[in-house]
């Protein structure tokens, strides 16, 4: 932060205004930062969406938070059984969305293995 510049001989009350500026300065440095902190979770969600190349991930997401309530229901033990035993199957699940989430070009050929549509 760089302090106000006054003059050689600054009255009390300039003195005072620039208090007040540096004051209104710094907090709103703070309100900056916590907001960055915040928002990190979320911008590091954003990320990953990106990097998935998923068209629709809120889509998704939704769904997975669903499915989590559906397979878990009230009891909390039956829900971190179902995912231990769903936990290998994520890296299929990643792969598998990564494929949908793909677009092609129009007139591009299908990857092989493929029947063209």
């Amino acid at each position: 932060m760089i302090p106000p510049r006054l003059p050689e001989h600054a009255t009390p009350q300039q003195m005072r205004k620039a208090l007040v500026r540096m004051r209104l300065e710094l907090h709103r440095q703070e309100l900056h930062y916590e907001t960055l902190r915040l928002t990190q979770p979320l911008q590091q969600v954003r990320a990953w969406q990106q990097q998935m190349n998923l068209r629709h991930a809120p889509l998704w997401g939704l769904a997975g938070v669903t499915l989590l309530g559906f397979f878990g229901g009230r009891n909390i033990g039956g829900l971190r059984r179902w995912l231990r035993q769903a936990g290998p199957y994520v890296p299929l699940l990643v792969s598998a969305l990564r494929l949908l989430g793909t677009p092609r070009p129009r007139g591009a050929a299908p990857p092989p293995g493929q029947p063209p549509p």
